[in-house]
């Protein structure tokens, strides 16, 4: 079987063969090619699950920093495979439909470049055991993402969602290395597997690094108040919509918390933040998902929403490790298990539903609600599919969705009846809300079959005649809608082979045999089954009478929203960068230096003053010789005669005599390299002076004022003087015993007989390879602003 390690690996080496192959085949089929890594993926990480089913776990390390414990260690669990086999299937998936939904004029190698980075990334985050490794792909997915859905960079909509999207994500993507950054501190360790037993719950650090992890989690997932970057995240083409936001990057948040449950899912903090978040947040969603006119921001919503409801149940199934064995822990671990049943039942039917939004789209030239209607007869097949991922969603019967969302109500009902709540009105909270928005999560679903597909047909408002899809395009809801009405059939072959397997990873302290149920469509006349009678009922009469009642949302203040606090949070940001920016940015290098001087005189001298630093000793100094004393005089003399030089020539040779007895200071120390070195470079720069200043107009002395010369002198002096100190410092006050010794043996050690190109070349090496890189980048850089010209597209980017 292929090794978990190559997995991760393999979709970063196709990227790298994209352009190439790009060059070689036409322009459409590059996506065949492409093709092939995620279903090699998915098939090798099939043939993992009889073996995971039957508990085993693989654990993989290659050394990578051992002295900081940073290895790259995968570990492929119960958990890890059911998120790696819905990126690589799903991927597959959407790689079929952009073959046909994308049109050859698109920079079609771009787009698989990077899909490939993100499908890399993805799966290295559900499979490393190192957090620095996780982090790393962590944030590797808000780059890949951000390429991604600014893939349509000339549409301004398209940057502006990007920038939002990887603002908001890699805002939490820090935090939450800070977290992680705490958790090392408190366990000495970079394993997840090894924290999980070493966590000390009553370290000062263990809240503060919950909250900051959570952060991440809920930037990454879409949770409310960071929601706000998902909706214009759809400016992005429909398959990286369909692959981005309904099954792989936001789920990355609902990983995050499923993993980390056994670490903080005992404390009661854990418990109330995550259901808490999940429950507005699903609310939230479902709410502002019916007022929405565009078809794919309503999906968006509908996603906000569907992840609230899974990160609720991840959150009420954390109660279950702060339980002792009883009915209470019972209830909690049903709920966990309900949180990824609906994970994997929300992929399917949201895949499928983004992919046919994109097929009408496609085939009528327009998402606007408004415009659409009566397409059932001339879409049927695309109708079918819709009509299967709504109902799904809307928690109907015979498709998943109804599977998981009356476990979800009978999740909300048992833990509002259990002892976890100490008041009355937080009993009945969870199951209100978790109805009232299933009742608008019912109304939207209605909306995009009926609104869509039913009514009366509308050419006029169409941008052409609308059209059923391809084959091709259909081929993948297809298999998502097969997979939704399988499901619902054939439950348990998922939750023996996966689900319950990914239940020991998230809850490994409890004994699960026994504890959940075999999935059933029937539970005789229990409260999830009225509840979901009372939505269709409810629902169906709402919308019904939408009209009547949709005024609500004008109640609400357009002005009061996160979209316009994030919006005048830029602005205002920008206004005060720009005024600090000109405040220090004056066009004067005099301006610039006195800045730079004056942080150092503050920075350097503040710390001699304030630490004690300041020490110094000359009994172990060696005799100053006659040679030495005449060579500081001419330097002094020099440095003297510079300010009050009559001309540029002057000036500059009185500057390479300061160069030149440097140069004797060398030679008096016996370090000829040094004094070669020092005498090159100050006869090339006193040349260069030369020959720019020759082209220079003629020195006119100006009259500087009193207050510049004072501050210049202060500045001049206070400089000297803290360099003086800080040199007499060093050589005074030895801390530590030097290194010299150990570079000494650099024969030995590098088998360079020079040490100074030994230090450079071998001791150094890591450090001389980045400075060369950096100088390479700068010049590619310079290289292209120089000879590329801006295109048509850019110039009416630049316009826009």
């Amino acid at each position: 079987m292929l090794s978990v390690n190559l997995a991760i690996l393999i979709p970063f080496l196709a990227a790298i063969l994209v352009p190439f192959l790009y060059a070689k085949v036409s322009r459409k089929h590059i996506g065949w090619f492409v093709l092939i890594v995620p279903v090699v993926l998915f098939v090798s990480l099939a043939r993992y699950i009889p073996s995971v089913a039957g508990g085993e776990t693989y654990l993989s390390t290659i050394a990578w920093i051992p002295s900081y414990g940073i290895h790259f260690t995968t570990y492929l669990d119960g958990l890890s495979i059911i998120f790696g086999l819905l990126i690589t299937g799903i991927g597959s998936l959407v790689i079929i439909y952009s073959i046909y939904y994308l049109s050859a004029e698109e920079s079609l190698g771009h787009f698989y470049i990077y899909l490939l980075l993100f499908m890399g990334a993805m799966l290295g985050v559900v499979f490393s055991d190192n957090l620095m490794v996780f982090y790393a792909f962590w944030e590797l997915t808000s780059i890949s993402s951000f390429l991604l859905i600014a893939f349509w960079y000339h549409r301004k909509r398209s940057r502006y969602g990007a920038k939002k999207a990887l603002l908001t994500t890699v805002t939490g993507g820090i935090a939450m290395l800070t977290s992680f950054i705490m958790i090392y501190v408190m366990t000495g360790t970079m394993s997840i597997r090894e924290i999980i037993s070493t966590i000390d719950y009553g370290h000062a650090l263990f809240i503060p690094a919950m909250l900051l992890l959570l952060l991440g989690a809920f930037t990454k997932s879409a949770q409310f108040p960071f929601h706000i970057w998902l909706p214009d995240a759809m400016e992005a083409p429909t398959p990286i919509s369909a692959y981005l936001h309904s099954a792989t990057m936001v789920k990355a948040g609902i990983y995050l918390v499923a993993r980390f449950t056994p670490i903080f899912g005992s404390h009661e903090t854990w418990f109330w933040l995550v259901s808490s978040v999940g429950i507005i947040t699903l609310f939230w969603g479902s709410f502002n998902a019916v007022r929405q006119t565009d078809l794919k921001a309503l999906l968006a919503y509908s996603t906000i929403s569907q992840l609230g409801l899974i990160m609720t149940l991840f959150g009420i199934g954390s109660a279950a490790l702060s339980m002792g064995a009883g009915e209470e822990t019972v209830i909690y671990t049903q709920a966990t298990f309900a949180a990824l049943f609906h994970l994997v039942n929300h992929s399917t039917f949201k895949g499928a539903l983004f992919m046919v939004i994109g097929i009408v789209n496609h085939g009528a030239g327009t998402r606007d609600i408004r415009r659409l209607g009566g397409l059932m007869s001339l879409m049927p097949i695309s109708f079918t599919i819709a009509l299967i991922g709504s109902f799904s969603m809307a928690g109907l019967p015979p498709f998943n969705g109804f599977l998981s969302k009356e476990m979800f109500f009978q999740a909300v009902v048992s833990v509002s009846q259990s002892g976890i709540f100490s008041l009355h009105v937080s009993k009945v909270l969870f199951p209100v809300v978790a109805w009232v928005a299933s009742v608008f999560t019912f109304i939207y679903c209605m909306i995009i079959v009926f609104k869509t597909f039913l009514g009366p047909y509308q050419p006029e408002k169409l941008d052409h005649e609308a059209h059923e899809a391809p084959a091709g395009m259909l081929i993948s809801p297809i298999i998502l809608a097969v997979l939704v009405v399988g499901i619902f059939f054939f439950p348990n072959v998922l939750g023996d082979y996966l689900l319950r397997p990914a239940m020991a990873s998230i809850l490994p302290s409890i004994e699960l045999e026994g504890m959940i149920e075999p999935i059933s469509a029937w539970h005789g006349f229990n409260p999830a089954l009225w509840m979901t009678l009372g939505v269709i009922a409810v629902g169906t009469l709402m919308y019904l009478s939408i009209r009547r009642w949709k005024g609500i949302y004008s109640l609400l203040p357009e002005n009061w929203t996160l979209d316009n606090l994030y919006n005048n949070s830029l602005i205002q940001m920008e206004k005060i960068s720009n005024r600090i920016t000109s405040f220090y940015m004056t066009g004067y290098l005099r301006s610039y230096s006195i800045y730079i001087f004056l942080f150092f005189i503050a920075a350097v001298g503040g710390t001699l003053l304030f630490t004690g630093a300041y020490a110094f000793d000359f009994a172990g100094d060696a005799p100053i010789s006659v040679y030495e004393i005449v060579l500081v005089l001419v330097m002094v003399a020099a440095a003297l005669a510079i300010p009050l030089a009559k001309s540029r020539v002057n000036a500059v040779l009185l500057n390479g005599a300061l160069g030149y007895s440097m140069a004797l200071f060398f030679v008096v120390f016996r370090a000829p390299d040094l004094a070669l070195t020092q005498l090159v470079v100050e006869t090339v720069s006193t040349a260069l002076f030369l020959l720019c200043f020759y082209f220079l107009p003629k020195w006119k002395k100006e009259e500087t004022p009193r207050r510049t010369k004072r501050t210049n002198l202060f500045i001049s002096i206070a400089v000297g003087i803290i360099f003086v100190l800080v040199a007499l410092s060093v050589r005074g006050g030895k801390l530590f015993d030097t290194i010299s010794g150990y570079f000494e043996n650099a024969y030995e050690l590098a088998g360079g007989k020079n040490i100074v190109n030994a230090i450079l070349g071998d001791f150094r090496a890591f450090d001389t390879m980045l400075e060369v890189i950096v100088l390479f980048i700068g010049g590619l850089s310079v290289y292209t602003l120089i000879k590329l010209k801006s295109t048509k597209e850019e110039q009416n980017l630049e316009d826009q």
